[in-house]
């Protein structure tokens, strides 16, 4: 196949050996990120989903760990004067996200949350069985077998 490009031979050739005259935007172009998210930005946005997730979780815990997990995640995100770059403000605004308005979400998911399990109210409907001294239950009839055979 043969380009008719109007040069010769030796212009060709040595056009290929010519260095490439970039403008400093097309040269950086080359060198910046593609992604949508840059590895820092997922690191923040991980950030930012573990810190929901344990608030989330963890708001009804019972046991040690789960309300350190949840009062940690709780003062993280309460921390509006909160200075560096993995602090709450810092990481919503390096995501684009209004950190007052996650903290107004997560206290009125929070007070929601917490008015729902207040009402929620367990009824048992059949009587709970009697533990008997030995902490075994026993049928009626195996109890009446037993007395007559302690009395014989």
């Amino acid at each position: 196949m043969s380009y008719d490009t109007g040069l010769s031979m030796e212009e060709r050739v040595t056009s290929l050996f010519q260095p490439d005259t970039l403008l400093p935007d097309q040269y950086l172009d080359t060198y910046r990120r593609k992604l949508h998210l840059e590895p820092e930005k997922k690191l923040m946005l991980a950030i930012l989903e573990d810190a929901i997730a344990c608030f989330q979780k963890y708001v009804f815990a019972k046991d040690a760990k789960g309300k350190a997990l949840f009062q940690e995640a709780e003062d993280w995100i309460q921390q509006a004067t909160g200075e560096g770059v993995f602090a709450f403000d810092s990481i919503c605004e390096g995501l684009g996200l209004s950190p007052d308005y996650i903290r107004r979400g997560l206290a009125s998911w929070k007070e929601n949350s917490l008015a729902q399990r207040s009402q929620a109210r367990v009824y048992r409907l059949t009587p709970r069985p009697q533990k008997h001294k030995r902490g075994v239950p026993l049928s009626r009839r195996s109890g009446q077998r037993l007395r007559r055979a302690a009395n014989r």
